[in-house]
């Protein structure tokens, strides 16, 4: 309950915003002394517009990006009014009291007594003789995570930090690049692509079909998360490159070249090979063979590409994230081969 006085703002504050036209310029307010109100996280290259995720599905379902952080938040004076306003209303309201009223007054006197409250050291008039030297640090939401208990699970109150210095090492969940490149990752919008075909829409039964990919509709695609205060800059850049292409023909009565259906990248960067005249009667390195009608309807070719992605940070920090797979459905038309016998 205590946390939450203060972080209601913090999460709209620091709401992620996304852009696919270059940099977002989405920074916090400031007052006449230059102090940041509020942090927030911007995006840039290839991500989805207003914050929202990108369709990107990574290929470990045991990953996730965070769902909550600890960033800077407000300078001392700032922190105080903010603080000062939120306790005093809770305490005004009607009913407030016994354990509730208890604990804001525990909570007032964190910020306003050195000695604290408990066993958690507090400060002095909310640091005020330090303001400009530091922030406050607060808890954020992902607004993109939909367990709300874990959007919910950073609770703990906010804590100064001094500029340059990094957080106390308990708060484990404080933003670093790595959890930037997380959040670009979650935010990393990859291109529509759309397989070219041989036959083009509607092919023939047991008639191999040709896929492939050219070069110039392949490449790799960036995503950067960033975040810059007074004091505290950090930014991280998460990188995918297309590794194969996975053809899943929308019926059992199919069979993919090659049998797994994954086409791997070839040498140049394409996938698969293009139909020319002449190649009729070999078999494509990537592509499908329907055996049976589509009837009246058509087959949901199923077009996945899978993506390496990566991560490079401030500080020469990096590492690789999970693989993560985007596709596009196409409606393939089979029809039956007719012969007449004589």
């Amino acid at each position: 309950m205590l946390s939450a006085i203060a972080l209601t703002d913090v999460a709209y504050a620091a709401k992620p915003v996304g852009s696919d036209k270059g940099a977002s310029e989405q920074s916090g307010g400031s007052n006449d002394k230059g102090i940041y109100a509020t942090a927030r996280i911007t995006y840039s290259g290839s991500v989805a517009t207003n914050g929202s995720r990108g369709n990107v599905t990574s290929t470990d379902v045991n990953w996730t990006p965070p769902p909550c952080w600890y960033a800077p938040y407000l300078g001392a004076k700032d922190f105080k009014k903010k603080m000062s306003q939120d306790i005093k209303r809770q305490m005004s309201t009607p009913g407030m009291g016994g354990h509730a009223g208890a604990a804001l007054s525990e909570l007032k006197r964190h910020y306003e007594n050195e000695y604290g409250w408990t066993d958690t050291p507090g400060y002095k008039d909310y640091n005020v003789d330090k303001d400009g030297e530091g922030m406050f640090w607060a808890a954020v939401e992902n607004p993109n995570e939909p367990d709300l208990l874990k959007r919910s699970s950073c609770n703990d109150l906010p804590f100064w930090v001094d500029n340059g210095e990094a957080p106390p090492p308990q708060y484990e969940e404080a933003i670093t690049p790595e959890i930037l490149a997380a959040l670009a990752y979650q935010h990393m919008q990859l291109p529509d692509t759309e397989v070219t075909l041989a036959p083009e829409q509607t092919t023939k039964v047991n008639l191999p079909t040709w896929a492939w990919l050219d070069k110039a509709v392949f490449d790799e695609v960036q995503a950067t998360a960033a975040l810059n205060v007074p004091g505290f800059n950090l930014q991280a850049t998460t990188t995918a490159k297309p590794v194969s292409l996975t053809l899943e023909p929308g019926t059992d009565d199919a069979v993919t070249y090659p049998t797994s259906g994954e086409c791997v990248i070839n040498a140049d960067s394409s996938i698969g090979e293009p139909y020319a005249k002449g190649k009729a009667n070999r078999t494509p390195p990537c592509g499908i063979k329907y055996l049976r009608s589509s009837g009246n309807g058509t087959y949901n070719l199923q077009a996945t590409i899978t993506w390496d992605i990566s991560w490079t940070g401030t500080g020469g920090a990096g590492d690789d994230l999970p693989d993560g797979t985007f596709g596009n459905d196409q409606a393939v038309t089979v029809q039956e081969i007719q012969a007449v016998n004589r």
